[in-house]
């Protein structure tokens, strides 16, 4: 038996139908974003309406592009399906070839947007599953059918569905501006950029880097996380801080309860001014409350204090189990836990302060003059441009 081939797929918008008058800005770069990620399928054609986003196939694999287009944000469902002429002996003998394959039950669900059309809703289900049940094995179940056939009757054409494939949600990712994401080599800061750029963000990555303290294997690991990000977006700038002279200084400084926050302090001062010059409106971490000291409330403000700039700290309330759950489905999960230790991993202080004041913080900072250590930090940045395979342009 031949494979049913499938011609067109649906993308329904989900969340971006409730955006009112700034809907078609949304759905243009949906468009864009999704071209973007589908443009190695040369043969696909796109039509752009005011609730749905059409895509027809032209014999390219609607499995293939069903796969990538699942990751794509800004998508609630799509299905797959075939375009037929509005006459009801074709839409039924699609629906049964479409079937054909099928085993178990099925319910029929017609939406007949063109009132003019002949038969009701209604007479069209009866139509179709009176072929069907004469025809094939299936059974009529209307609670919990295996499965759902669908059809929509517009005036010049029908659209007959049988699969429909839940999106990734959100929206597309640029719509929203763009972040600067401080990457470790952890769990939590990709899943923290994944779930920034589902709400529309776009990311740029910074790194800090304490070398010869961290391996070239650890920055290999956050490379790999960077571009397990960039399937989201395409191209990701990582940007890498040339952080061992600024560390030392603070270790030989400060007391080494407060070395946690006071380079946390310096990180943030840092990334603030590569937000700004690279045109972030907001920094992005992977921060969860009380998860590790600098992440207590008291660590958070005075850590904060620093920087004019909001940081988006999508994972905030979750907790680890919650945390890994995302890495594991955006396959980032087993590349973190890779045991190679990054900068804020190998000086981890015996006693770090999990209450610090922004007093002390402050009075540490007064012992070394450290703005030109920032601004050195600054000005060696090394940046890189991360993608998957054969990318070389970024949508944004």
């Amino acid at each position: 038996m031949d494979k049913f081939e499938y011609d067109y797929i649906l993308v329904r918008y989900g969340e971006l139908s409730t955006k009112g008058k700034n809907r078609n800005e949304f759905t243009r770069k949906l468009l864009t974003n999704v071209k973007h990620m589908l443009k190695h399928f040369t043969k696909l054609t796109y039509e752009k309406t005011y609730d749905r986003l059409y895509i027809r196939l032209n014999d390219e694999d609607s499995e293939a592009v069903s796969a990538i287009l699942k990751e794509c944000f800004g998508i609630s469902s799509f299905s797959l399906a075939n375009k037929v002429i509005s006459d009801l002996d074709t839409i039924t003998d699609t629906c049964l070839a479409l079937v054909n394959e099928y085993q178990g039950t099925f319910k029929m669900d017609t939406r007949r947007h063109d009132k003019l059309f002949y038969k009701t809703s209604d007479e069209i289900n009866r139509h179709i599953a009176d072929k069907i049940l004469n025809n094939t094995s299936l059974k009529v179940d209307v609670h919990h059918p295996d499965h759902r056939i669908s059809v929509e009757v517009r005036r010049d054409h029908t659209y007959i569905m049988a699969k429909t494939i839940k999106g990734a949600g959100g929206y597309p990712v640029g719509i929203g501006g763009k972040a600067l994401l401080m990457i470790s080599g952890g769990i939590d800061s990709p899943v923290a950029g994944y779930l920034t750029m589902k709400r529309g963000v776009a990311i740029e990555c910074i790194h800090f880097a304490s070398v010869p303290y961290t391996s070239s294997s650890a920055l290999d690991k956050v490379e790999r996380l960077v571009e397990k990000l960039s399937l989201y977006q395409g191209v990701v700038r990582l940007h890498i801080v040339p952080f061992t002279k600024l560390q030392l200084a603070i270790y030989e400084n400060c007391d080494e309860s407060y070395a946690i926050t006071i380079m946390r302090r310096m990180m943030y001062r840092i990334a603030e001014k590569l937000a700004q010059q690279e045109g972030c409106l907001a920094l992005a971490s992977g921060e969860s409350v009380g998860q590790v000291a600098s992440q207590t409330l008291e660590s958070l403000a005075v850590i904060n204090e620093v920087i004019n700039i909001p940081v988006l700290r999508p994972v905030i309330c979750f907790d680890k189990l919650e945390i890994i759950d995302v890495a594991r489905k955006i396959d980032t999960y087993d590349t973190s836990i890779e045991p190679f230790e990054d900068c804020c991993t190998i000086f981890t202080p015996v006693n770090p302060v999990i209450k610090p004041t922004l007093i002390k913080a402050e009075k540490m900072e007064r012992h070394f003059d450290f703005m030109p250590l920032v601004d050195e930090c600054v000005a060696n940045i090394e940046t890189k441009f991360v993608m998957i395979k054969d990318e070389n342009e970024s949508i944004f």
